[in-house]
């Protein structure tokens, strides 16, 4: 028989040596990235590309994007451990928090998301000036699961009184943000809403007409996107994912290409608490049950 003080040691020893293995076969593994498809599938290869490459070498791991088709993939994707890190609006992060029972732990955000804002947009000709112009018209969103195209410009229409189910002559949902400029711009709708940033970005880049298409109301501030993992990740390495995402600094060339491209000026810490008035707002609107 061992003695009660040697089986505490032996046990203590095998815990040990147990969470050395997981940890050792966990570093071995390719960290497998992935982002809400809020634009084209080229776009996003374009976007983090160079993220990808500046985590593999600061990290010392290989990392791998895994693009997915829609929204609600990003949510299960993450939650069964089919990536280790995801680009989460704040609405998906909240339903990827209720589906995993909590799992989900938020490292970062863009200093812009915590006042991001959404636009509504719509051809000048048009005669919507106002939310209560929207009444009667056709309306975009973007994808059903988007914070900034969907769930804070349904809040907000909620909150003027508007009910885009009984007031809208036609709801639609275009699945992207540079897809719902392009469903106004066409004339397919009368108006839409989406992410402010992305609004920012093709006019900054010239690729719509703001003497043709424009932007006739800007919502409140709110908390939006984040970079999660599962809480089942080693806390050493989500350490280390979050201080790369802190170093980046717009004054050197690397840092200043990824955040361009990331629309940021730089990444600081974020917690749970930040996402709860999302929550909130998502079962207010209906889209939480």
């Amino acid at each position: 028989m061992f003695s009660r003080g040697l089986t505490r040691t032996i046990a203590s020893t095998l815990l040990a040596a147990t969470a050395l293995i997981s940890s050792a076969a966990y570093s071995q593994q390719v960290l497998r990235v992935t982002t809400i498809p809020e634009e084209a599938a080229t776009e996003q290869m374009r976007k983090f590309g160079p993220l990808t490459k500046y985590l593999e070498r600061t990290l010392g791991m290989k990392v791998s994007f895994v693009p997915v088709n829609d929204y609600p993939a990003a949510v299960e994707a993450l939650v069964n451990k089919q990536v280790d890190l995801v680009w989460f609006g704040g609405f998906t992060y909240v339903q990827a928090q209720i589906r995993s029972g909590g799992k989900v732990v938020p490292l970062a955000q863009r200093e812009e998301d915590t006042k991001f804002r959404s636009v509504f947009i719509t051809q000048k000709n048009s005669g919507i000036t106002k939310l209560a112009d929207l009444k009667g018209k056709q309306v975009s969103f973007g994808s059903q699961s988007s914070t900034s195209g969907h769930l804070m410009p349904r809040s907000f229409l909620l909150d003027a009184g508007i009910d885009p189910d009984r007031d809208f002559k036609r709801v639609a949902y275009s699945g992207a943000h540079d897809a719902t400029i392009a469903s106004v711009v066409s004339g397919r709708v009368d108006a839409a809403a989406l992410d402010i940033t992305v609004w920012n970005k093709f006019v900054n880049d010239k690729k719509v007409d703001t003497n043709k298409v424009d932007v006739f109301f800007t919502t409140p501030p709110y908390y939006n996107y984040n970079w999660s993992v599962n809480a089942d990740m080693p806390v050493a390495l989500q350490e280390k994912i979050a201080k790369a995402f802190f170093a980046l600094d717009m004054s050197n060339a690397e840092g200043k290409e990824i955040l361009t491209l990331n629309r940021a000026s730089k990444y600081i810490p974020t917690t749970p608490d930040n996402y709860k008035g999302l929550e909130s707002a998502g079962r207010s609107a209906g889209l939480i049950k």
